[in-house]
C-alpha cells in the first residue's frame, strides 16, 4: 500500500496550495500519471509541489489553472501564487500602496464588498477568512492581511487627510458579509465617515443597468504634482498604470459615474435606511 503523505493545509501558504492540487485531482479520480500530461509536468514533480518538497511556478499554475478549469476564477491556482509571492497580496499591490499613502486625492469604486478603506476590522477579517476557508490562503496570511488595511486606513488619518471619493454598487451594501452584527456595524462605519469633510461617499444604485461605467473595481490616486495613477485587478494580478493616454479617459468616465450615482445626501439615507432595517 502506497504510503500518502498527509498534508497540513494550515501550515504554510505552500501547503495549502500542494494540499488544493492534490484535492482537486484527487476529487477527479486522477492519479499524478494522469494529470502529469494534462499540466505538462512530471508525476515526481507534481509529488514535490504537493508534498511542498518544490515550490509552485507562475507555469506551473496557470497550467494546473486550464486542466482544471479554474482559469479567471476566484479559486484559481494563478491568483494564490500570486497571493504567495507577495504576502497575500497581489502582484502590482504593494507599488500601489506605495502611492496611496502619499496621494492628495483617492477615486475609488467597488463592486459586492464595501471598500477596503472603509471595512471595519470584523468585516475586513470576514472577507479574509472566507479566503480561508476556500483553501485560497492560510489564517496568517488572513490576519496578515487585515493587519496591513488597518495600517493603509491609519495612514490616511493626518493633519492634511486627503480628499476620499467613493462610488459603491449598491450591491456593496447587500452583500452579506459575517452575519447581521457585521453588517449593521459595517453600515454604520459608513455613515460615520459619510460625515467626515473629506470623505465624499455615493452609491450607484442597480437603476443605473447598462449606464454603469465601471464592470470591476478601479482606483485613482492624484498625486501632489496632480499625477495619475490608476490600479486595477483582474483575478490573478494588480495592475498600476501611470501613462496619461491610459488614465485620463478613467478619470472622465469615473467622474460621469458620479454624475449619475446618488447624491451624497441620498446616499446617506439609503445606508441608513438600509441598516435599520437590519436585526
Amino acid at each position: 500500500m502506497v504510503n500518502i503523505k498527509q498534508l497540513n493545509p494550515e501550515s504554510s501558504p505552500r501547503a495549502a496550495f500542494g494540499a488544493r492540487i492534490r484535492r482537486y485531482r484527487e476529487e477527479r479520480g486522477w492519479s499524478q500519471d494522469v494529470l502529469a500530461p494534462k499540466i505538462g509536468y512530471s508525476s515526481q514533480h507534481i509529488s514535490a509541489v504537493e508534498t511542498v518538497r518544490k515550490p509552485p511556478t507562475l507555469r506551473f499554475s496557470r497550467n494546473s489553472d486550464q486542466a482544471f478549469g479554474t482559469t479567471g476564477t476566484a479559486d484559481s491556482f494563478e491568483r494564490e501564487y500570486a497571493e504567495m509571492r507577495n504576502g497575500s497580496m497581489l502582484e502590482g499591490f504593494p507599488e500601489y500602496v506605495g502611492y496611496e499613502g502619499r496621494a492628495v486625492e483617492l477615486r475609488i469604486y467597488n463592486l459586492g464588498l464595501i471598500p477596503g478603506l472603509l471595512q471595519t476590522p470584523d468585516y475586513a477579517r470576514a472577507v479574509a477568512y472566507g479566503d480561508v476557508e476556500r483553501g485560497a490562503i492560510t489564517y496568517e496570511q488572513a490576519d496578515e492581511r487585515v493587519a496591513r488595511l488597518e495600517q493603509r486606513q491609519a495612514a490616511l488619518v493626518r493633519p492634511q487627510p486627503p480628499m476620499m471619493f467613493v462610488v459603491m454598487d449598491e450591491s456593496c451594501l447587500h452583500q452579506a458579509v459575517g452575519g447581521p452584527e457585521v453588517m449593521n456595524a459595517q453600515l454604520r462605519r459608513l455613515e460615520e465617515m459619510a460625515a467626515r469633510p473629506n470623505w465624499i461617499i455615493q452609491v450607484a444604485p442597480f437603476s443605473l443597468g447598462e449606464r454603469r461605467a465601471f464592470f470591476l473595481p478601479v482606483n485613482l490616486l492624484t498625486m501632489v504634482d496632480r499625477s495619475i495613477v490608476a490600479y486595477a485587478e483582474s483575478q490573478a494580478q494588480g495592475y498600476v498604470e501611470r501613462e496619461t493616454s491610459v488614465v485620463a479617459p478613467m478619470f472622465t468616465t469615473y467622474h460621469q459615474l458620479q454624475g449619475e450615482a446618488l447624491s451624497k445626501a441620498a446616499s446617506v439615507a439609503k445606508i441608513s435606511k438600509l441598516r435599520k432595517g437590519t436585526p
